[in-house]
């Protein structure tokens, strides 16, 4: 299992780093073409979610790697399972039925949560 964490987990922090620095380093119009939903939310508020990626990618790797809290693990990817299912509602919402992706990266984080509880 705790291979299966490691790739999972890798792929989901690799995933959301990314998109995370692109919301925290890029403007709206820049985020426009892959993230129509910005114009429906306010600026700081995506901010906020790419600091929540980043420091989520971040929890996913770091506390198991160093062996210090790895339950926050675990918890890191939860969030990321929430992330996505507020994500699902805000496509939804707006009429935008392409949320393959986010069901995906749903199936994803609960799989590091299970794996992840493996070894807490």
């Amino acid at each position: 299992m705790t291979i299966a964490y490691w790739i999972t987990a890798a792929l989901l922090a690799l995933f959301h780093l990314y998109a995370g620095t692109l919301k925290l380093l890029r403007s709206r119009e820049r985020l426009r073409p892959m993230m129509a939903w910005v114009d429906d939310i306010p600026m700081r508020a995506v901010r906020a979610i790419g600091v929540v990626e980043v420091l989520g990618a971040l929890g996913l790797i770091l506390p198991p790697a160093t062996d210090i809290a790895p339950w926050l693990a675990p918890v890191a990817a939860v969030g990321f399972v929430a992330l996505q299912v507020g994500a699902i509602r805000v496509h939804l919402r707006r009429g935008d039925r392409h949320v393959g992706l986010n069901a995906g990266l749903v199936v994803v984080a609960g799989a590091a949560v299970w794996w992840g509880t493996a070894w807490v």
